[in-house]
């Protein structure tokens, strides 16, 4: 299915679409103020929220977020030259980038530059077309995803950036096509990315959840929310601690990648697999391959969906995994990581590629990364398990709760990408109400989740407010403050907004 187009706003937003269309207004009208003429089109991508499944898509395993109403907007006009000339609407710290159709490849990694990540769509698309020049034109971006907040306000850039250069060279890629480019292209900028947020940019319907799974192939599951009284209803609440990925990759993100990878090499040696094909040939190599690899021949393999099965082998790599790290508990170092696969420290920076995505650290918290892993990903199949159980009398905001909860502790404890704005935001909101409170994203900053009766929205908002950005930010103005905290239901994915 290829990227829709959209003829009416409220086709694309559920809430406040006076308020979109007076800032599409704007948009067309600054892209005609800046060119000389009015776009041909907006592309447009959501950011997303994860509601469980944290940093476990680039272990391969099933995540569960939504796409929300923030999103990024690029109006585009084909210019008929061949320069790709990009603007933003806040110009005074995002300056306006010239580039030629052939230097527009040139991507420094090193340095910290807004239009990396419009770069990153343009080559990542054109290198999976085998392509290496392409049609000039004019953009005009406008985002409301926060950076560094944990709503995926790069993938959000990146896949609008590919929705618009694929529609101005008469490419039509379908969705699944366009998520996998997307979540590719943030390599170039030094992001080692799993794939979760540009899928639920790209694939996110209204409405309903994602249930998506990455091996042995991209696919995208859409799970309505249970129906209850009073319903469901999420709350966002951004700690306003910038974590931004590419800065703070080689301590935090990066490495969190690099202990999961290094960790797939070692169990598996541990398992007796490390030399089939499935795990030898494959790179990177994932714990979601060394589980189905393990479990290759089982006598269940033929049921592969079933949420038993997932539950019999998640619990069974949690046992392995404390068997093949327990004697580790503090940590490994690089050499004996390295002597734990018989190859050298070199060889095995080499083996996770550490020259694209270098990382630093004295010790190496392989045990505990592998245990958040598998057992974050036995929460995701029991909330989508609980999710579509149909059953009037599960208390659906209990049940998901506390999934939402245990994520959060096993992200602080386990992972370490909590922080200590998280922790307090997630407390304040459950004093207040909130069956289910956790980070949401990379984590270190960022935005929190929260599971509310809907009754209860007015309620736990005030309390957040009051509590914590009265006392910690007490300059925010009100569309600051509304830009932070906000209610939100599952939103449409990227689309195309005929002018």
């Amino acid at each position: 299915m290829a990227a829709p187009i959209a003829k009416s706003l409220s086709d694309i937003y559920s809430l406040n679409v006076d308020a979109q269309s007076q800032r599409y207004a704007h948009l067309v009208a600054k892209f005609a103020e800046i060119y000389g003429a009015k776009p041909e089109f907006v592309a447009r991508a959501p950011g997303r929220v994860n509601i469980i499944g944290e940093h476990i898509d680039y272990c391969g395993f099933p995540v569960f977020p939504m796409a929300i109403a923030p999103d990024t907007l690029i109006a585009v006009r084909a210019n008929g030259t061949d320069r790709v000339r990009v603007a933003n609407v806040n110009a005074e710290k995002y300056p306006a980038r010239d580039f030629s159709t052939a230097d527009i490849f040139a991507i420094d990694s090193t340095v910290h530059e807004w239009s990396n990540y419009f770069k990153c769509g343009y080559r990542g698309l054109f290198e999976h077309m085998g392509r290496t020049e392409g049609a000039g034109f004019d953009a005009l971006l406008d985002g409301t995803v926060p950076a560094g907040g944990g709503l995926s306000s790069s993938a959000a850039f990146v896949c609008a950036t590919q929705l618009a250069v694929q529609r101005v060279n008469g490419i039509d890629l379908s969705q699944t096509e366009l998520a996998s480019i997307a979540a590719g292209a943030e390599r170039y900028v030094g992001v080692n990315s799993g794939g979760m947020d540009q899928t639920a940019s790209i694939m996110g319907q209204q409405g309903s959840a994602l249930f998506i799974e990455f091996h042995p192939e991209l696919r995208a599951t859409p799970v309505k929310l249970p129906e209850s009284t009073p319903a469901l209803a999420f709350i966002i609440s951004n700690t306003l601690v910038v974590s931004d990925k590419h800065v703070t990759a080689p301590v935090c993100y990066n490495l969190r990648v690099v202990e999961t990878r290094i960790g797939a090499l070692i169990l598996a040696k541990h398992l007796g697999i490390a030399d089939r094909p499935a795990c030898k040939d494959v790179d990177p190599l994932t714990f979601k391959i060394v589980m189905d690899e393990y479990f290759t021949g089982s006598e269940n393999a033929s049921s592969v969906d079933s949420v038993q099965t997932w539950i019999d082998r998640l619990s069974a790599m949690l046992t392995a995994a404390d068997q093949a790290f327990g004697a580790h508990p503090t940590g490994y170092t690089r050499k004996e990581m390295a002597a734990a696969l018989d190859m050298s420290p070199a060889d095995l920076g080499a083996k996770v590629h550490e020259d694209l995505f270098p990382v630093r650290a004295d010790r190496f918290q392989l045990l505990q990364r592998a245990q958040h892993a598998f057992s974050e990903a036995l929460r995701v199949v029991r909330f989508r398990q609980i999710c579509e159980s149909g059953d009037a009398r599960t208390d659906y905001f209990s049940a998901l709760g506390d999934l939402m909860n245990q994520s959060q502790d096993s992200c602080r404890d386990l992972f370490e990408c909590s922080c200590a704005e998280i922790d307090e935001l997630c407390a304040i909101a459950r004093n207040a109400g909130s069956f289910g409170s956790r980070l949401t994203g990379a984590g270190w900053g960022g935005c929190t989740v929260h599971l509310v009766p809907q009754d209860k929205v007015k309620q736990v908002k005030q309390a957040l407010a009051d509590k914590y950005y009265a006392k910690r930010f007490p300059d925010l103005s009100a569309a600051q403050l509304d830009n932070a905290l906000f209610a939100t239901a599952p939103g449409r994915g990227a689309c195309y907004f005929a002018l």
